[in-house]
């Protein structure tokens, strides 16, 4: 009997539901009347946006009351332009190309004539909407960005445009939508859903309350705060200690893949894109082809990775049985690698390095002769090469990470077949392509790239996806949570990592050790070219450095690229060395090291000639 009950209850209640929409669209016409008589208003229920926490649960993003003016062009008399621009601060020409575009998309609905009115305007606009028929006024937030470092994270929003309306029949036109950074990538999530209520006007034209109690409304889905795995204090003081220079940091937590940071200089105030003023700030950000403060050098630059990419020959040369840790090569100033070229190094002549010396000391011939060793174990160099860029990608590069923000480049990782394209099939060797030894020649990484690359060698040959969403764990993708295995044994690892950290100590970077913080890193130099009237022509190298810190269980890793830097340890070791100072003390102890930094500029190295092109940027 329970059973038919339920049967009953279920058909019934089906019925009921079915006849009372037959009753509302089909027999009761008055609010189709109504609406036809202009006498009810659909407008939409805007959940408040949702809010933007940091790591340490500090409000980095939170919402402003903001007013529209919307506008039903059929119900519009003739009103004066003057007033309404005059109350609302507004351009006439601005105020007509809305009105336009409101009559294009539908003469019916209503549109946004005039978007973001400040409190104090539209207090005085209240006052007259009498007098502007067809108009009324429309409430919503926009974003308050609380800190003002971060935007490259956190991205912006914009009207939607007409690309925007085509995708996704959600927006209507003059709503807003995440443009880039989390805004973008968690758009969905954030913006909530959107309601309807249904508002009953007089014959003032104004608005005295819902229709029938609400009865036809439709309620609002609320949005979902988020929590990012960036530290803000730390982002604002990479921002901080990067002024005058160019270039990118990116900090991971090794042991989870969170982003602790990711710092692209020059950048801008994120609030300056939001408010009437935002299309004439972007404008000016854009149009800045030489500062690029829209371009995120973390995610999008590709540079050649130089000296640290010495550490991943290093350990490939250890997986394939080419090396060991007893291995040792002499060097005499470099590496004559075929008839009359040669690679130099910094070694004196004679000197006789191990892996552990090669490492701290950057010998070039140490990675030459073990990269050849690479190209010639297999029986012919096109299977060496394609298996070494297996290991490569096991690391991450040549390919997009999987970060969770909408922008990036690949970097990249060349095989045999690029190679046969240039030099033809078997045309080609190791002396051929030599430079891939120390990380120049035709490899390109992006920073998060080598930041990736130093996580996974802090943890001994594995990766956590890099990732900037902290919770909820509903939202955040299971592949963050996913184990990436390299194809390197982790006992290959400890002999790097005690060779990076012998390059605090007593090596390359002895500038960045840190007073009771075992810092393991690697410099880099990498070498700069463009073309001046068709000809290639040297400028000043880049600097490089990543570092992981503390040695055992390591709480951070970080690259830093220091564009026209010139050697790793002159800007990019100090540089790391003081985010990792920063992050693991909560201050800075080395004063004199930090107001070096802080006040050092390289902008004169930027105003040279042809400054604007000279980096390896693929956009």
């Amino acid at each position: 009997m329970r059973i038919y009950f339920l049967k009953i209850l279920l058909i019934s209640t089906s019925i009921i539901f079915i006849l009372r929409l037959f009753y509302i669209q089909i027999i009761n016409k008055s609010y189709e009347t109504l609406s036809q008589n202009n006498a009810v208003i659909e407008i939409s229920d805007y959940p408040e946006r949702g809010l933007i926490y940091d790591r340490n649960s500090k409000l980095i993003v939170a919402n402003k009351a903001s007013y529209d003016l919307m506008v039903i062009p059929e119900n519009i008399n003739y009103f004066d332009t003057t007033l309404l621009c005059k109350l609302t601060k507004t351009k006439k020409k601005e105020l007509i190309i809305n009105l336009n575009k409101a009559k294009k998309f539908s003469k019916r609905l209503p549109s946004i004539a005039i978007n973001q009115i400040t409190k104090e305007n539209y207090a005085s606009l209240q006052e007259h909407l009498w007098k502007f028929e067809g108009f009324f006024i429309q409430k919503k937030s926009v974003r308050d960005y609380k800190i003002s470092s971060g935007a490259n994270v956190l991205g912006y929003m914009s009207e939607v445009n007409n690309s925007d309306l085509r995708k996704d029949r959600y927006y209507k036109l003059g709503e807003l939508i995440g443009r880039q950074g989390i805004e973008k990538s968690y758009e969905n999530e954030l913006r909530g859903g959107k309601g309807k209520k249904i508002l009953q006007k007089d014959r003032f034209n104004r608005i005295i309350g819902s229709y029938q109690e609400g009865r036809f409304d439709i309620k609002k889905k609320n949005s979902k705060n988020i929590t990012l795995t960036i530290d803000s204090d730390l982002q604002s003081y990479g921002e901080k200690i990067m002024k005058n220079k160019r270039g990118g940091i990116v900090a991971i937590e090794p042991q989870t893949g969170e982003i602790l940071a990711l710092i692209s200089s020059p950048s801008y105030n994120p609030n300056l894109l939001i408010g009437k003023k935002r299309s004439v700030n972007y404008k000016i950000l854009a149009n800045d082809s030489l500062s690029k403060p829209l371009f995120d050098r973390g995610l999008q630059a590709q540079y050649p990775p130089g000296s640290p990419f010495k550490t991943l020959n290093a350990l490939i040369g250890l997986q394939e049985n080419v090396i060991n840790t007893k291995t040792v090569f002499l060097c005499n100033k470099g590496y004559s690698y075929s008839k009359g070229a040669f690679m130099e190094c910094h070694c004196k002549k004679g000197t006789r390095n191990n892996l552990l010396k090669g490492i701290y000391n950057s010998c070039n011939s140490f990675f030459a002769k073990t990269y050849t060793r690479i190209i010639k174990k297999y029986n012919t160099p096109s299977e060496s090469l394609d298996n070494w860029r297996k290991h490569l990608e096991s690391f991450g590069l040549g390919n997009y990470l999987g970060y969770d923000l909408p922008i990036g480049k690949t970097g990249f990782i060349p095989d045999s077949k690029y190679y046969n394209r240039w030099y033809k099939e078997n045309g080609w060797s190791a002396p051929t392509i030599i430079s891939n030894a120390i990380g120049q020649g035709e490899i390109l990484t992006t920073p998060i790239q080598l930041a990736n690359i130093t996580a996974a060698i802090a943890n001994r040959g594995f990766y956590y996806t890099p990732h900037f969403l902290k919770s909820p764990d509903s939202i955040k993708k299971n592949k963050f949570f996913k184990k990436n295995i390299t194809s390197i044994d982790s006992l290959n690892f400890e002999i790097i990592i005690e060779g990076m950290h012998q390059v605090i100590e007593k090596g390359t970077a002895k500038i960045a050790k840190i007073k009771n913080i075992e810092v393991c890193g690697k410099t880099g130099t990498a070498e700069n070219f463009t073309k001046v009237n068709n000809v290639k022509t040297q400028l000043t190298d880049h600097s490089i450095f990543i570092a992981f810190a503390p040695k055992v269980n390591p709480k951070i890793a970080i690259a830093v690229f220091i564009e026209n830097g010139y050697w790793g340890s002159r800007w990019a070791a100090p540089i790391a060395s003081l985010v990792i100072e920063k992050y693991i003390n909560s201050k800075i102890e080395r004063k004199w090291l930090e107001k070096k930094i802080m006040n050092g500029s390289l902008q004169n190295e930027y105003k040279k000639p042809y400054s604007g092109e000279k980096f390896n940027i693929n956009e």
